[in-house]
Order: C-alpha cells, then sequence, then structure tokens
C-alpha cells in the first residue's frame, strides 16, 4: 500500500513539474510579475513607506516631548544628607525621580512647513513608484514583443526553407531526367545551405531574446522560459485619429515625469519656508515634576526640652580681666523617631517647576541668510526642471505620435510588399517548373519573398510597440493592453 501511495505522489509530482516546465507567459502574466519582484519597483516601494514615517515624523513635532527620570547612588564620608540638610560620617543612599513635559509654541511655523513639506515629499514617492512601474512594464513589453519577432522571422525562413527542400528534390529529379543543368540543382543546394545558416541564427536570437526576458523578470530557470505563441491582434490605429493636443493633455495628466517636476518645486518651494522660519523667535514651554528620597534617613523631630528649657554656653572671655561670657538659648531636644517611610519622603520632597522659553536669533555668522539664499537658487532650478519636463513630454509624445503614424504606414506598405512578391514568387515558380528561367533567377524571387516577408514581421511588430507606447502616453497601462 506504501508503495502505491509513493507511486502515485511521484507521477502527481512528475505531472505537475511537467506543468510547471510547459508554462508559456502572456505579455500580462510577464507584465505582472515583473511589478510584483522587479528590484527597482521594490526599492521605490520601500521609499514609499519610508516617505510615509518622515510624515509621522513631522506629524509627531506638534506634540510634547514626555521624559522620566530616576537615579540611585550611594555616598560614603563625610557628606550632607539631601533631606536633614545635617553633615555626618556615614554611607547613606539616596533616589530622586523626575518626569518633565516640553512643547514648542512657536517656530516660526517651520512644524507646519514640514509637516506639508512630508505630505508632499510621500507623494513624490508614490510618483517615482508609479514612472518605475510605467518604465518596468514597458521594458518588459518591448523584450516581449522581441521575442515574438524574432520567433516570427525564425518561422519565416524554416517555412522558406521548406519549400526549398521541395524544391530541391524536384530540381534533383529534373536534373536526373535531363530536363535541368546540374548548375540549377547546385544553385539549389547552395540556398538551402544558406537557410540552414540562418535558421541556427533565427533559433540563437530567439534564445538570446528568450534568456533576456527571463533575466529581467528574475526567473532564474531561463533555459525552460517561454511565451505564448498565439495570434496576435493588429491593434487598431484609432488613437492616430485623435488631435495631437489630446495626447498631449492626456500625457500630462497621465505621465509621472511632469508630476515628479511639479512635486520638487513644490518641495523647493517648502524648503525655501523652513529656511526662512530660522529668522524668528522661538518659544518652548516646559513642565517638570521631581522629588527624593534617602534609604537611610530617619525621621527626626524636636522642641524645646521641659525639664531643662535653658542652655548656657561659654561663648568667650573678657579681654582685660578674662572674666567669661556665657549666653543663654533655647535647649532643643532632638529625638530620633526611626526611618521616614518610603512614600511618605516623595510626597514631602516633592517640586513642581514650570516656565517658558523664548530664543530669538540674532546673529549666527550668515548660516540662515545664506540658507535661504541657497533655497531660492533650488526653486530657480526645480522651475526649469519643471518647464523641461514639460517641453520633453511634449516633444516625446510628437515623436511618439509620428513614430507610431510612420510605422502604421510602413506595416500597410509591408503587406503590399508581400503581395507582389508572392505573386511574383509564383510566376517565376511557374517559369521555373517548365524550364524557362534558370535556378538563380528563381532563387532570386524567392529571396525577395522571404525579404519581404521577413520586413512584413519586423514592421507588424514595430507598429504593435509604437502603438502601445503613444497609448501609454494617452493613459492606459500597459497590464491593460491586450495583444
Amino acid at each position: 500500500m506504501k508503495v502505491k501511495i509513493s507511486i502515485i505522489c511521484c507521477i502527481l509530482l512528475g505531472m505537475i513539474t511537467a506543468q510547471a516546465q510547459d508554462k508559456k507567459w502572456t505579455l500580462r502574466e510577464c507584465v505582472e510579475y515583473a511589478l510584483e519582484n522587479n528590484i527597482t519597483i521594490k526599492q521605490s516601494a520601500l521609499n514609499v513607506e519610508n516617505a510615509a514615517i518622515d510624515k509621522s515624523d513631522a506629524l509627531g513635532n506638534f506634540l510634547p516631548s514626555l521624559n522620566g527620570s530616576i537615579s540611585n547612588f550611594w555616598r560614603s564620608g563625610l557628606a550632607t544628607d539631601p533631606i536633614t540638610n545635617t553633615n555626618s560620617t556615614q554611607t547613606f543612599r539616596s533616589s530622586s525621580y523626575g518626569l518633565n513635559v516640553g512643547i514648542t509654541l512657536f517656530d516660526g511655523l517651520r512644524n507646519v512647513k514640514q509637516f506639508q513639506r512630508a505630505k508632499l515629499n510621500k507623494l513624490l514617492s508614490q510618483y517615482n513608484l508609479g514612472k518605475s512601474k510605467d518604465d518596468i512594464a514597458l521594458f518588459v513589453a518591448n523584450s516581449y514583443l522581441q521575442v515574438l519577432l524574432n520567433k516570427e522571422s525564425l518561422k519565416v525562413i524554416e517555412k522558406q526553407h521548406d519549400i526549398t527542400l521541395e524544391q530541391l528534390k524536384r530540381t534533383k529529379d529534373l536534373v536526373d531526367a535531363g530536363v535541368l543543368p546540374q548548375g540549377d540543382l547546385l544553385e539549389i543546394e547552395a540556398t538551402s545551405a544558406d537557410e540552414l545558416t540562418r535558421i541556427v541564427q533565427a533559433e540563437n536570437a530567439v534564445l538570446i531574446a528568450r534568456v533576456g526576458l527571463a533575466q529581467t523578470l528574475l526567473i532564474k530557470d531561463y533555459e525552460k522560459f517561454d511565451i505564448a505563441e498565439q495570434e496576435y491582434l493588429i491593434p487598431s490605429a484609432s488613437i492616430l485619429n485623435k488631435p495631437i493636443e489630446e495626447i498631449r493633455s492626456s500625457a500630462r495628466e497621465a505621465r509621472y515625469e511632469v508630476q515628479i517636476a511639479e512635486q520638487n518645486k513644490l518641495i523647493a518651494e517648502k524648503d525655501l519656508q523652513i529656511a526662512r522660519g530660522a529668522y524668528y523667535p522661538t518659544l518652548s514651554g516646559s513642565f517638570g515634576y521631581n522629588t527624593s528620597e534617602v534609604g537611610n534617613n530617619t525621621f527626626v523631630n524636636g522642641g524645646i526640652d521641659p525639664d531643662n528649657p535653658i542652655s548656657v554656653q561659654e561663648i568667650g572671655f573678657v579681654g582685660n580681666s578674662g572674666d567669661a561670657v556665657f549666653q543663654n538659648s533655647p535647649n532643643f531636644l532632638i529625638r530620633e523617631a526611626g526611618p521616614t517611610p518610603f512614600i511618605k519622603q516623595l510626597y514631602q520632597n516633592d517640586a513642581l517647576s514650570y516656565g517658558l522659553s523664548l530664543s530669538v536669533p540674532v546673529f549666527n555668522g550668515f548660516a540662515t541668510r545664506n540658507n535661504v539664499k541657497r533655497n531660492k537658487i533650488n526653486v530657480k532650478r526645480t522651475a526649469f526642471q519643471l518647464e523641461q519636463a514639460e517641453l520633453d513630454l511634449d516633444s516625446n509624445v510628437y515623436q511618439a505620435y509620428l513614430d507610431a503614424k510612420g510605422s502604421a504606414e510602413a506595416y500597410e506598405a509591408s503587406l503590399v510588399a508581400v503581395k507582389a512578391q508572392e505573386r511574383a514568387y509564383e510566376y517565376a515558380k511557374d517559369r521555373y517548373d517548365v524550364g524557362r528561367t534558370n535556378a538563380f533567377d528563381f532563387s532570386q524571387s524567392k529571396f525577395r519573398l522571404e525579404n519581404a516577408q521577413s520586413n512584413e514581421v519586423q514592421a507588424k511588430f514595430d507598429y504593435i510597440f509604437k502603438i502601445k507606447v503613444l497609448e501609454l502616453y494617452f493613459g492606459i497601462k500597459i497590464a491593460d493592453i491586450k495583444l
């Protein structure tokens, strides 16, 4: 029974492995996988998380600070008891406890501006993340289409080689029958050998493109990686009918390049406001509670001794006569009543402190003024960068529009060329079959057809990619594009 179960498990595992190896990746799957696993995107996502933490820090600046303190120490020798304020030679332990609250009441509105800056910076990090996703998605789509292009080119060569093999067999029969000269057979054989070489080159190009796409997706088992082979519909060129201004306007709303530049300018303006806030005074408030206790303290009470209320003490003598001088003073009686309780000491020794602190900047070696100047320059710089980003986006949209329009026309022309070369090839084939043309002329006609078909494949995928780039500017994400 155990053997049967093991066999079944092995079979199921083999089936799962085979299915994993036979998986064919679609464009959507490739794009989604890249968006989830690309390292650049992960780093951008971490920047978003870090910006959220910075925003939390900026919000925390509005809240008061609360700090507690505890100290405990021992002292040996002649020392002053911090509670009774009497000197004695002993070893005693004392401890103190404190709670302090501080808050910034006014700092030139820098805390407000820093919080606003943190919100802008978080939005900037989100824009950068979005741009990273768009860039990676476009790169993956281009790599995916490159694999498709190389596969289609390989199919064209293989199809032509199959025709060449049929023609080689037919030519050999005609040569053996004495209908065609030996030179025609040699010409066809040379054509076949050349096609075999180009097939190997095309297969290598497919492998390189496939491995490159797998490495872009961070797939380690790239040798078994492959994309789905299916018929891809030619996308509609309806976007070319839209006014270029409409596409440009949509691009400014959908693309992150201008939004990033705008955020950088807003952040620079906030930095300038923060720098100017250093000209203003800072007003802070504080509140503190402190107390202490002594571990070997004794509770001391006293009063005038009822039995002997007056104490007579000699305080000096008369210089001429040498008579002693005495002073009467109250005779206090001191009685030690034992250690003071811990809690009672805390209540007896506590103290409150509170107040306001005003710091007025007077002179700091031009640091504040120069910092303001630097931020003014940065505002101008980011304004230029925003203007340049808008110009670059307009230029890129216009270039993408012209590229898409040109690729559409090139693709239509390639279809016409293929049909023309197919008719020319059929005509040359018919003439060759009846011996009215030689093998060289027939091979040239066949080569022109193959070249036209290859150009049609290249024009097809170039058109697909450039239409998708234009759609991306229009706000259609790569993952939403259906090939």
